[in-house]
């Protein structure tokens, strides 16, 4: 019997934490959802990906509300996608920041990917009525960029292509804290439907050479030692290099799609299939795996209509 589309049926609501992790480093965890991260600084708040919808964002809001009283002053985006993106306007910030390659997304598909994701993720746009329209930045840059919140340094970085072309880290030097977004999970399946497999693990090794004390990913609780940043790094790229051999090697024998899926899917299983949205994420994942190893470079553009086919090809046969 097929699974329901994506995640059409989840519905139970997830439990919250936020939680501080150094003087001016915070983390908003919902419960196999995608993770937020916040900065307080000397001037100002920084919240690195927003929620869903501005509805979803009044949480995180209140929670930063209730430690102090400076004003949003940025939003970071970790990359396009809209389930991290499309909160942002409700917090007012003076400033909206993502790298130019994820603004270069925005333009060619951000809305195709709002459309989709608001189809795979029901229960997290709830109030999609409450987003304004797609998310712009204000300020863009190529490689890095550095914002002083008063004496801190906060550095934003375009470490590599990844999760998508565009992803952004955030990086707290001093005290060692690495706001990675999806490009590193934490007991959560990485969504690879925008992805540049062969490229992903060498940006994990830039991450590595920062040396995180504690890291913030794209969905799951905060790592808060050396050793387990390592060990989410290292199980995201286990994923990565599974997945994308896996497709490699049905490509090679000129597999159909349908046949890589139903090979590959259950040896992963084995080893990841406990971790979240792996049965959410593994038509998409490999579905651009095998257009990689195929040497369809770029990924190509999800809307709702190609969702659905392609789910119902591989899920119904």
């Amino acid at each position: 019997m097929a699974r329901s589309f994506a995640s059409t049926d989840v519905n139970e609501e997830k439990e919250i934490s936020f939680e501080q992790l150094t003087e001016n480093a915070w983390v908003y965890v919902e419960e196999g959802d995608p993770t937020s991260g916040v900065v307080i600084g000397d001037d100002g708040v920084m919240v690195i990906d927003t929620r869903a919808t501005p509805i979803a964002a009044q949480d995180l809001k209140r929670r930063v509300a209730a430690i102090t009283d400076k004003p949003f002053k940025y939003v970071v985006l970790t990359h396009y996608h809209a389930v991290r993106v499309l909160g942002a306007a409700a917090y007012g910030a003076e400033h909206v920041i993502c790298s130019e390659p994820t603004h270069d997304l925005i333009r060619e598909r951000g809305q195709q990917d709002y459309d989709s994701e608001a189809g795979r993720f029901p229960r997290l746009f709830r109030g999609i009525e409450s987003i304004p329209g797609l998310t712009w930045p204000t300020i863009t840059f190529r490689e890095r960029m550095t914002v002083m919140m008063g004496g801190l340094e906060v550095q934003i970085i375009h470490p590599g292509r990844g999760h998508t072309k565009g992803d952004t880290v955030v990086w707290l030097p001093e005290q060692r804290v690495l706001f990675s977004g999806d490009l590193v999970e934490n007991g959560a399946t990485p969504y690879t439907g925008d992805a540049y497999l062969r490229d992903w693990p060498q940006t994990l090794e830039k991450l590595r050479q920062l040396q995180p004390r504690y890291l913030v990913p794209g969905r799951g609780p905060a790592m808060t030692t050396p050793e387990d940043c390592e060990a989410a790094m290292a199980g995201t790229e286990s994923f990565i290099r599974a997945l994308y051999e896996g497709a490699s090697q049905g490509v090679g024998q000129d597999q159909s799609l349908k046949q890589v899926y139903d090979s590959v899917v259950p040896r992963l299983e084995e080893k990841y299939g406990h971790w979240s949205i792996f049965d959410h994420c593994m038509p998409f994942d490999i579905s651009r795996a095998y257009d990689e190893a195929a040497g369809i470079e770029h990924p190509r553009i999800w809307t709702a209509e190609r969702d659905r086919e392609m789910w119902k090809q591989l899920e119904d046969g």
